[in-house]
């Protein structure tokens, strides 16, 4: 795969300041679903990003007014899930394999896997009008990428609310929470301007040794703490019934009836 190659599609990477920075969009507005598919070309970015010597930076934002509304509800179910859960969590490794920073730029909703893959990034930026949250607990589900990273940004406290609760926070509650590093009106031009003042300047080959170095024990952490969370997922959580049942009604477009087992 080149960068050429992904100039449109469900992803695109627009290579910017001679290569220095990347640009890296969900394409498939409004909702920007995290399906397997895009999953797998993030994935790709990041190994062809582990090979660019030049390259200091991604930003990756959403086309249209959402970031994302998260991972696939359908590839949730029984018979796709097994396959699903893997693979979502193969890119965050691949993301950690790159030691490239990543910006995200956050616009409306960012929800489920949308803000797993936000709050992975070294920096967020987001738009007065951003709404943050992990709803799966709606669902009858949790989020396993979540679940192992967000008390290590917000704490624990901030984790347990958000993962437990289900609920959302705008971008001022999300900024004061340290989920949202800066708030702009546009935050792919923010996210952008932060890359040029403050990354562009250093050496691309320093910057990724000093992201090992900065993130080596949270990098232990996650992996093994990821390892036991996805066994819970796939070995106990989708086996009770309501697990199964929360989905269903989702995509029923109706109220889940809890059985509480």
């Amino acid at each position: 795969m080149t960068i050429e190659d992904m100039q449109e599609g469900p992803l695109t990477v627009e290579p910017l300041d001679d290569g220095a920075i990347w640009r890296v969009r969900l394409a498939t507005p409004k909702a920007n679903i995290l399906d397997m598919e895009k999953s797998a070309l993030l994935g790709k970015i990041f190994e062809r990003a582990r090979e660019e010597q030049q390259l200091k930076a991604i930003v990756i934002e959403g086309e249209g007014p959402h970031f994302s509304f998260g991972a696939s509800v359908e590839e949730h179910l029984p018979g796709r899930f097994e396959r699903m859960i893997p693979s979502f969590h193969q890119l965050f490794d691949r993301m950690l394999n790159a030691s490239v920073i990543t910006l995200a730029a956050v616009r409306g909703q960012c929800l489920g896997g949308g803000l797993e893959l936000v709050a992975f990034c070294n920096r967020v930026f987001a738009s007065p009008d951003a709404k943050l949250g992990q709803p799966e607990i709606a669902l009858g589900v949790f989020a396993p990428v979540a679940s192992a990273l967000l008390a290590e940004r917000i704490g624990r406290g901030g984790a347990e609310d958000l993962c437990l609760s289900g609920r959302s926070l705008d971008a001022a509650a999300a900024a004061r929470a340290g989920l949202v590093d800066a708030i702009a009106d546009d935050p792919a031009a923010a996210a952008l301007a932060y890359a040029r003042e403050h990354l562009l300047p250093r050496s691309a080959s320093s910057l990724r040794m000093a992201l090992r170095a900065v993130r080596a024990g949270f990098s232990r952490r996650f992996r093994d703490e990821l390892d036991q969370i996805e066994r819970l997922y796939l070995e106990e959580l989708m086996n009770t019934r309501d697990a199964r049942e929360g989905l269903e009604a989702f995509l029923e477009k109706r109220a889940p009836v809890w059985s509480n087992s």
